[in-house]
């Protein structure tokens, strides 16, 4: 249970929100992939949590869609379907697509530091880098906006995403084309133009969600 061992000791209070964020942030970096059964004992142990603060945490994280618990067979880490996809992709074009429209253009580190990532990742072939990349982007897309409320639901939005994308995280076709399109949303943006840049983060959002759910109704679907 190493993807869930690497946070240090429990602080003395908020063991909950605290377990909940390792566990969270174990599933974003991809340490603890979809189907993952989390043990009550085994995660206990290592967080240095009791069993009911870490049934609170399971609450917690499945009330996020990350996690589920199947009778007789206890928690494991979620395997989001189609629906979920569907439902995950009306969140997010009304997020970034609103976030680009409203927000008043100017120099942007954060989106070409993204950018600039993605490319990086590109060149040497390493599609995880790729991955976090373009979520690096669209998280700062959202930011934006300047909402809290919306950065912390984009934040599980992503976590979730990280669970959709685990099937195409070795497919480099997949991450690369997006790279580019991150570039041109960005230029549009800077440029002042705000509603193309919306609008052409709209047909991204639509085609990275048709690509997802071609994957998993398709021959051979997970």
């Amino acid at each position: 249970m190493t993807a869930v061992g690497l946070a240090g000791p429990a602080p003395q209070g908020g063991a909950t929100s605290w377990a909940a964020g390792v566990l969270r942030q174990g599933i974003m970096a991809g340490r603890l992939p979809p189907g993952t059964r989390l043990s009550e004992a085994r995660v206990s142990e290592v967080l240095g949590i009791s069993r009911n603060t870490l049934r609170e945490v399971f609450t917690v994280l499945g009330n996020e869609n990350l996690l589920q618990r199947i009778p007789n067979r206890g928690v494991s880490v979620a395997r989001p379907g189609a629906d979920d996809v569907r439902e995950i992709y009306r969140v997010r074009l009304a997020l970034e697509t609103s976030a680009l429209r409203w927000t008043a253009p100017g120099p942007q580190p954060g989106l070409h530091a993204a950018v600039t990532a993605g490319r990086a990742a590109h060149r040497r072939g390493d599609v995880g880098g790729m991955a976090d990349a373009n979520q690096r982007f669209h998280r700062t897309v959202v930011e934006l906006a300047g909402s809290v409320r919306q950065n912390e639901l984009m934040s599980r939005i992503l976590a979730e995403m990280r669970l959709v994308f685990f099937s195409m995280r070795q497919d480099p076709s997949f991450h690369a084309p997006y790279i580019e399109r991150n570039a041109r949303i960005l230029e549009l943006f800077e440029q002042g133009s705000r509603e193309e840049a919306s609008v052409q983060m709209h047909r991204y959002l639509e085609d990275s969600r048709q690509q997802l759910l071609t994957v998993l109704e398709g021959p051979g679907a997970p």
